[in-house]
């Protein structure tokens, strides 16, 4: 039926009265009737039922019901509702997340019903006013923010909202938590501002209050022995020591002052600090050092030594790093230069004044090590410490004064030191002169005979390769019979050094190098060289002439020349380098004598007389008309002693074309003799060839029919073995099968005898063995009871004797005294048994007595 509406236990319906448009509120269980004027218009539906630990919020909860009235309903209100009995909404009333009522079945309200917030241990919860109302005492207004420290179980009301959740920080050791205040409040006694920083340091666990905001967690620097931190204020503070730094105040907390720092708010931690550590022999300079009161003292420098160690304060530092003493031996020095005046002490007992700019040199053996106001003056090639150079023979240096500004050459042998005032100088060479000495004396483009001369006098300190040390003295080994000119250019002088000799440039000297002319014909300046070659020494050259009849000669002398000169008279050595090019002179002079000759004669003439042509017109004739042995140039004191032809050849083309054609035609005759005789030649070899190869062919076609017979046998013999080889070896088989039959038999027996002769002796073994072990056994059990017996008799005798003992002699006698049957009597009382006294028995204690008595 449609007006009859069933309500189960713990359901409700809206029915709504048309007429007056109120909607009443039923919970069954009943069976409710509608009327024509009502009208259901929700359910049924089920009751709330809030789960314990849950709750869920009502809108627009109802304030006051009466059935039939109007209801009144707090609209725009939340009403939170926790564990109770099922209750139903009245009319009006929403569950938030479930406002459709008819969508809900048993089961629909879960959506709406909310756990309540379970605060843990180092939580809290934040909570937001949102009206006016007063919580715990306290009064809140709406926008205020505080929280809820757990443990505990949060009831939410309508009146507040859940912002958020707040972990508790853990704060180890060596960590502090930087907070900052988001808005001014007042914890603990102490005022925050907006903005303020702060740190908390207390370990362990801790939770920041509603208007804290966590920055970070600062771990602490630790410090040890040899780390230090550098730290810089960014503003007036006091740092975490209780110290009031100023801004941009700089300092160093070390090991001594904490083991752990966390900087305060307003300190910056620039650096980690290592300790400087100076090892014995060591020291360094501190420029900008800080003094006990922790003032830079900017300007001023210290000298630290070791062993020692410290840390660089903020605005220390070391100038030149950490460096070692100087350690002198006796071969070396340092040389010093005072910065500021001062008193010397570096040798005990001897003080010195010591001002500005003073320079002096201290010797080994010693160790030094300079103070501040000192410089170590640098020699000029990055060392400092001055060594004595050994100079060996024919060795030297160049030295230069540095207050005078001389330079002069230092020789050895021996070892030199420089002073104080002293470098050592380098003397630049011209690169020409450079290669020269590279060479051994002298250079050259192409095939040039003469510098064969210099091969053995390259000096090593001139290879290809190696860097000159330009402070050495600069030395030539001149070879022998050669001359050398040095000239001085301060004064103005030269100096000729014959060879062999060892040629040294001073500071001021330097070689006199000659461009001579060399190759065939002359070329000028094709050689490049400082030593003078004396002789004798031959020039060659080749020579271009014409005759009287025109005919042009290519002529190839060669003449014998050598210097004529007065050893120890300067001028007269000195006449031998007037001339530079004295080759070159000597083949102008030579050719211009040989070609004004040869004009005078005609072709045919020449040809039979060139020789005693070309010597009369360079030595001349004597008065009677035969030829001149030398010719003496009076400039350079140059002789020439003879000249040689050395070949002769045409230069018109024609002449030489007729020449060139007759040689063609002998070698042309000769070429097809040759080639006759060796076509004649490999023809005959030819022949003895083939004789060789037919003679061959016989032989092996021989050796071939003789292999062939021996296989034709080898096959015979094989098919006779094939044959009676099987047989052989059936039979052969056989026998040796028997043979092994037999053999194994016999080794059977043997082997089976070998056995039984084992087993009988090991039987035997064991019967000896159990015989000696019984035999021991009974030995030593008739030991055992002789050894008891003995025992046993010894107990017995030292029983009696105590016995006896224990009666004494008095009793003894009174025992023998008295008659047979007190004796028993007395022996009963005293525990004797009887069968001491029986005939069996050995000892009769009575008679023993009587016969002690006797004995007394």
């Amino acid at each position: 039926m449609a007006g009859v509406v069933n309500i189960g236990p713990v359901d409700f319906v809206h029915i709504l009265d048309v007429e007056t448009n109120i909607t009443r509120l039923e919970v069954g269980p009943q069976r409710l009737m509608l009327l024509n004027n009502e009208k259901l218009v929700a359910g049924p539906i089920p009751c709330v039922i809030v789960p314990p630990g849950h709750y869920c919020r009502v809108k627009d909860p109802m304030s006051h019901y009466e059935e039939g009235v109007q209801c009144e309903l707090k609209h725009g209100q939340v009403e939170i509702r926790f564990y109770q009995e099922p209750f139903p909404l009245y009319p009006g009333e929403k569950l938030e997340s479930a406002e459709n009522l008819q969508d809900f079945s048993s089961r629909g309200y879960r959506k709406a019903m909310h756990p309540l917030p379970v605060v843990k241990v180092n939580q809290a919860i934040q909570l937001k006013a949102v009206l006016d109302h007063e919580v715990d005492g306290v009064q809140r207004q709406a926008g205020d923010l505080w929280q809820l420290e757990g443990p505990l179980t949060y009831k939410p009301t309508a009146e507040a909202e859940i912002v958020g959740w707040v972990n508790a920080a853990v704060i180890g050791q060596g960590q502090a938590l930087h907070l900052r205040a988001t808005q001014g409040f007042t914890d603990k006694g102490i005022t925050r501002v907006s903005g303020e920083e702060w740190l908390v340091r207390k370990a362990g666990a801790y939770l920041p209050g509603v208007y804290e905001e966590v920055v970070e967690l600062v771990s602490a620097y630790i410090l040890k022995q040899d780390v230090a931190l550098h730290l810089i204020a960014e503003h007036n503070c006091q740092d975490a020591l209780g110290r009031q730094r100023q801004a941009g105040e700089e300092w160093m907390v070390t090991a001594d002052d904490t083991e752990m720092y966390i900087p305060e708010i307003g300190e910056q931690a620039v650096k980690s600090v290592k300790k400087t550590v100076l090892e014995k022999g060591q020291y360094c300079i501190v420029c900008n050092p800080v003094d006990e009161d922790g003032h830079s003292q900017l300007g001023c420098e210290e000298l630290r030594k070791g062993h020692t160690s410290f840390f660089l304060h903020p605005g220390e530092s070391i100038k030149s790093g950490i460096q070692e003493q100087f350690v002198l031996s006796e071969d070396q020095a340092i040389v010093l230069q005072a910065i500021s005046e001062f008193e010397d002490n570096s040798i005990p007992g001897e003080p010195q004044m010591r001002i500005s700019g003073d320079r002096w040199m201290i010797h080994g053996p010693i160790s030094y090590i300079p103070p501040v106001q000192v410089q170590v003056i640098d020699q000029g090639d990055g060392a400092l410490v001055r060594r004595a150079i050994p100079l060996n023979d024919m060795e030297g240096i160049y030295v230069r004064n540095l207050k005078t500004g001389e330079v002069r050459a230092v020789m050895g042998p021996d070892s030199y030191l420089l002073t104080e005032h002293e470098q050592l100088w380098e003397k630049e060479l011209p690169s020409l002169v450079l290669t020269i000495l590279q060479n051994g004396g002298g250079c050259g483009s192409g095939d040039i005979r003469k510098l064969a001369y210099f091969e053995s006098s390259i000096d090593a300190d001139y290879a290809p390769g190696k860097i000159r040390d330009k402070t050495r003295v600069v030395r030539f080994r001149c070879p022998g019979n050669t001359a050398v000119q040095v000239y001085k250019y301060q004064e103005k002088t030269a100096r000729v050094v014959f060879g062999p000799d060892m040629v040294i440039l001073g500071p001021q000297e330097d070689f006199n190098v000659l461009s001579l002319s060399a190759g065939k014909p002359k070329v000028e300046n094709a050689l490049q060289t400082i030593c003078l070659m004396l002789g004798p020494d031959y020039i060659t050259d080749i020579l271009e002439v014409e005759t009287s009849d025109h005919a042009r000669l290519k002529v190839r002398i060669a003449f014998n020349n050598y210097f004529e000169f007065e050893r120890g008279n300067k001028l007269s050595e000195e006449a031998i380098f007037s001339v530079p090019d004295f080759i070159g002179f000597a083949c102008r002079q030579v050719g211009s004598r040989i070609r004004g000759a040869v004009s005078r004669v005609r072709f045919d003439e020449f040809h039979r007389h060139s020789s005693k042509i070309l010597q009369g017109a360079v030595f001349g004739f004597d008065a009677d008309g035969n030829v001149k042995n030398r010719l003496k140039f009076k400039a350079n004191h140059l002789v020439i002693s003879n000249v040689d032809i050395q070949g002769i050849e045409p230069v018109d083309l024609t002449m030489r074309d007729s020449l060139i054609k007759s040689v063609q035609m002998a070698i042309e005759i000769s070429t097809k003799s040759i080639e006759r005789a060796a076509a004649h030649d490999a023809a005959r070899k030819e022949q003895e060839s083939q004789g060789l190869l037919e003679r061959q062919k016989l032989l092996n076609e021989k050796e071939a029919e003789q292999e062939r017979a021996k296989l034709f046998e080898l096959q015979a013999e094989a098919a006779a073995i094939e044959s009676t080889g099987q047989a052989k070896a059936e039979a052969q088989a056989r026998a040796e099968s028997l043979l092994i039959e037999c053999h194994s038999a016999i080794d059977s027996a043997r082997l089976k005898a070998q056995a039984e002769e084992v087993i009988h002796d090991a039987e035997l073994q064991t019967q000896n063995l159990l015989r000696m072990s019984e035999l021991s056994y009974k030995r030593r059990l008739n030991e055992a009871e002789i050894k008891k017996a003995i025992q046993l008799c010894n107990i017995e005798v030292s029983r009696f004797d105590a016995m006896v003992k224990a009666l004494g002699g008095n009793t003894i006698i009174a025992i023998a005294s008295a008659g047979p049957k007190l004796q028993a009597e007395l022996m009963e009382g005293l525990g004797i048994e009887s069968t001491l006294m029986n005939g069996n028995n050995p000892i009769n204690l009575f008679k023993t007595t009587k016969e002690m008595i006797a004995g007394n």
